[in-house]
């Protein structure tokens, strides 16, 4: 056997492992509830699949849109949230004029605020996407501008969510949605 036919058979046997490695640490644990390892259920992921089909039984929850403003001095912050069942969806899109500190994040119902969940963390002048709960809960953003001038930030959401909270210097207010 020549040396390219052992590099190729040598990549091939690396792939398989791989796969069958990725297919019992990842795949069977979130897509079938299955955890052989106990890896799953230590990242987390043990039975993913059960959001997803969750989440189509909220179309009958009536759907709401969202639009706030936020004005941020320099290295102030702010906190928006909303509550959300386990599987409810949420469309999203916000932007600033310039660069903010961002931590997209959860904190199940019940739980301690100390113990959320980060989902997307950075610096951006925008963002947008889908969230799904993966809990009943706060789930939202925070904000900080880190710039030397006022920003405004600006969120568009749309979803199935019951309140919205907003965390400042100025305390905590709730607001039901309609």
């Amino acid at each position: 056997m020549n040396e390219n036919a052992k590099a190729i058979y040598s990549t091939v046997i690396l792939s398989v492992l791989a796969g069958g490695f990725a297919f019992v640490v990842f795949v069977l644990p979130a897509e079938y509830g299955l955890d052989p390892t106990g890896l799953g259920d230590a990242m987390g992921i043990n039975g993913m699949s059960g959001i997803h089909v969750s989440a189509l039984s909220h179309t009958q929850r009536s759907h709401g849109e969202d639009e706030v403003r936020f004005s941020l001095m320099p290295f102030e912050s702010i906190e928006y949230k909303y509550e959300l069942p386990v599987g409810a969806g949420l469309v999203y899109a916000w932007s600033a004029e310039s660069e903010v500190l961002y931590d997209l994040h959860s904190e199940e119902k019940g739980g301690d605020p100390q113990d959320a969940i980060s989902f997307a963390v950075g610096r951006a002048p925008a963002d947008q996407g889908v969230f799904v709960a993966p809990f009943a809960g706060r789930h939202g953003w925070f904000w900080e501008n880190r710039g030397d001038n006022q920003v405004t930030v600006v969120l568009r959401t749309a979803g199935h969510y019951e309140a919205s909270i907003t965390y400042s210097q100025a305390g905590e207010f709730r607001r039901e949605m309609d």
